[in-house]
């Protein structure tokens, strides 16, 4: 099946643009149970992966005392406010180590308000520190190499490797590098709902009812200020949603046992949220009339610093069997 337009660009009453992708909702079986597009489309997990990442790096560290803070910021793509500084220098500190040991490139705070105050970008700003630092707590607590934990061959990497065959019932299809540095796998985008129905649902990956413990209870360390992650996870009962790079973004469903992939193909990021969650209420997964969903549902089009219209998911979902919705 080829993509499908998902969200379209209304401004001054006339759609100027569209954004299509695909949609892909699995059950723990691996089951395709719903999709839209093409659900077999081959996609690098990218951010996304890092609940799972996150659940091996907890499972290794074998570090009882961890909070919810620290295990949710392990998964999170987070703005680089000071509560997320905090967490990621939390986990650091508990091996000994400081913001230099991390491999992650040095950027600037992806909130707006944050990275006016950086004085210069560094490490600890990058979205993917909570997840380097925790790749580095578990590597301390198992003796593993501490200079190369974001080389494939590393036993952290391989360990992570097979817990993704663990939780989508397959090999990736290709490994590559992440934009953070380390390695990422390429999956069908069915896979990767798969991955996620498992997550929340499942108890055969080793650490992930702790990763979902955590990011339900501090869903702003997964993401931070205005961002549609937290925003969800707030007002949604139980659900998680992780956001990747290239359009891509997640979620677990536990009530039903449903994990979702979406994928915007054109690789921007304003067209996920409303898609994603599109899907949740066509699933019966979420109230997308609740007030803190409003910029997400429909994010405004402006002009002249005014709305002057909005961007609409449009597509439905063709169900493989009976579901929620």
């Amino acid at each position: 099946m080829p993509p499908v337009p998902l969200v379209r660009v209304i401004r001054s009453g006339i759609d100027e643009s569209v954004h299509t992708g695909s949609v892909a909702v699995a059950d723990t079986h691996g089951a395709l149970v719903a999709f839209a597009g093409e659900p077999g489309r081959p996609t690098f997990a990218r951010s996304a992966m890092k609940p799972l990442q996150a659940a091996v790096s907890v499972s290794l560290a074998e570090e009882p005392d961890l909070s919810d803070a620290e295990v949710a910021v392990m998964c999170g793509s987070h703005n680089g406010e000071l509560v997320h500084l905090r967490a990621v220098r939390s986990i650091l500190e508990r091996a000994g180590l400081t913001t230099e040991a991390l491999r992650c490139p040095a950027a600037r705070p992806l909130d707006a308000e944050e990275a006016r105050r950086a004085r210069e970008p560094r490490s600890e700003y990058h979205n993917c520190s909570g997840k380097h630092a925790g790749m580095l707590l578990a590597s301390s607590r198992r003796g593993f190499p501490m200079g190369t934990y974001t080389e494939p061959d590393h036993p952290l990497q391989r360990a992570v490797r097979e817990a993704v065959e663990v939780a989508t019932g397959q090999e990736p299809e290709a490994e590559g590098v992440d934009g953070c540095g380390v390695p990422v796998h390429l999956l069908p985008l069915s896979a990767l709902a798969t991955l996620f129905a498992r997550l929340v649902t499942d108890g055969r990956v080793a650490g992930a009812e702790r990763v979902v413990a955590a990011m339900r209870a501090e869903p702003y360390l997964v993401a931070g200020r205005d961002r549609a992650c937290t925003a969800i996870m707030e007002t949604g009962p139980g659900l998680i949603v992780k956001v990747g790079a290239e359009g891509l973004m997640c979620a677990g469903i536990p009530e039903q046992g449903l994990g979702v992939a979406v994928r915007v193909d054109d690789g921007g990021t304003r067209a996920g949220p409303p898609a994603i969650l599109r899907v949740l209420e066509l699933l019966g997964a979420i109230d997308v009339d609740h007030p803190a969903l409003a910029p997400f549902v429909r994010p405004p089009v402006r002009g002249g610093g005014l709305p002057v219209g909005e961007l609409v998911a449009v597509f439905e979902l063709q169900k493989t069997r009976t579901m929620p919705g």
